[in-house]
Order: C-alpha cells, then sequence, then structure tokens
C-alpha cells in the first residue's frame, strides 16, 4: 500500500522506496505478495510454485529447464534487489528461491502428482535442514547470491534422492 506522504510502498512494518525498480524485484521476490504471508512463507512460496512446475512437466524437460533457468536468472537479481530495498540479507518475505529450487527438484522428477507432492516434501524437507552445503551457501555467500544459491542446493538434494527412488521403484 502506498504512504500518501511519500510515496513509499509499505510491506508488513517495512517501507520500500517508491522507485519502480525496488517494487517490481520485491514483487517478484515475493511472488506477488506470497512471501509477505505472516506463518511460513517459504513453503507457501513452494506450494505457489507448483501450478508452474505442472504445467512445465506438462511441456517436458526442455521446458522445465527454461522456466527455471528464466526464473533463476530473474531470482538472482529481485532478491538482490529486495534484500537491499528491504534491509535484510535474507529476508523472510523473498521466496523466489523456493520457486527456483521448486523447479530444480522439479527437473529430476517424472511426471506424476505422486512425485509433485514427494518433490515438494522432499525439497522443503532439505531447505528447512539445511545438509551440507545448503546451510553453508547460507551462511557466507553474500546477497541475492547466497538467498539463491541455498535453495538450489537443497533443489539438488530433493533430485538427487527423487532419481534414487525412481530408479529403486522405476517408475
Amino acid at each position: 500500500m502506498a504512504s500518501p506522504h511519500n510515496g513509499d510502498m509499505d510491506i508488513g512494518d517495512k517501507q520500500l522506496p517508491a522507485n519502480g525498480l525496488s517494487r517490481l524485484a520485491v514483487g517478484i521476490a515475493t511472488l506477488g505478495g506470497v512471501g509477505r504471508l505472516p506463518k511460513a512463507p517459504g513453503t507457501f512460496g513452494t506450494l505457489a510454485t507448483l501450478p508452474l512446475c505442472v504445467l512445465a512437466l506438462e511441456g517436458g524437460v526442455w521446458v522445465v529447464g527454461g522456466v527455471f533457468l528464466l526464473v533463476t536468472a530473474v531470482g538472482f537479481w529481485a532478491s538482490e534487489v529486495a534484500s537491499r530495498a528491504l534491509g535484510h540479507k535474507d529476508p523472510k518475505e523473498v521466496v523466489v528461491d523456493e520457486a527456483a529450487g521448486m523447479l530444480l527438484t522439479t527437473l529430476f522428477m517424472p511426471v506424476g502428482w505422486l512425485w509433485i507432492g514427494l518433490g515438494f516434501i522432499l525439497f522443503r524437507y532439505f531447505d528447512i535442514v539445511k545438509p551440507w552445503p545448503v546451510g553453508w551457501l547460507d551462511r557466507h555467500l553474500p546477497g541475492g547470491v547466497g538467498i539463491m544459491a541455498d535453495d538450489l542446493a537443497a533443489g539438488v538434494w530433493a533430485g538427487i534422492v527423487l532419481t534414487i527412488i525412481d530408479k529403486v521403484i522405476g517408475s
């Protein structure tokens, strides 16, 4: 919501500059405001990405890969700008990293609702538990790179587990 006094935009308890690029970056980084939900913004950001994952899977691995690359490239920029605008190294409101991580997980899965559900659970697990190198990346890389990198690593972990499960049960 815009403040009538200075053109700034309120986001929760933070003020954003009226700068159009900052507003755009925050809009992208929060997935249109999903990240501003008061509880579990990362989980809701991942959930909000699932329809995109399903649509991309229907198009095949090249479509998933293209969507992943687009979301990731834009996510690096948006999370960097949004983290500066929000005044925090890794604001909880920024959930575009979850979208990129879930899309990376999707690259490893066969088509099917069971796989989507399992990919969601595994991605969230690795994003929350942060096994090496997920936690290390989260703590040591600066700005947008750090925001995005840990979720991408969580996506790789989830993808590895999905691949193992797929090979064991043979979809």
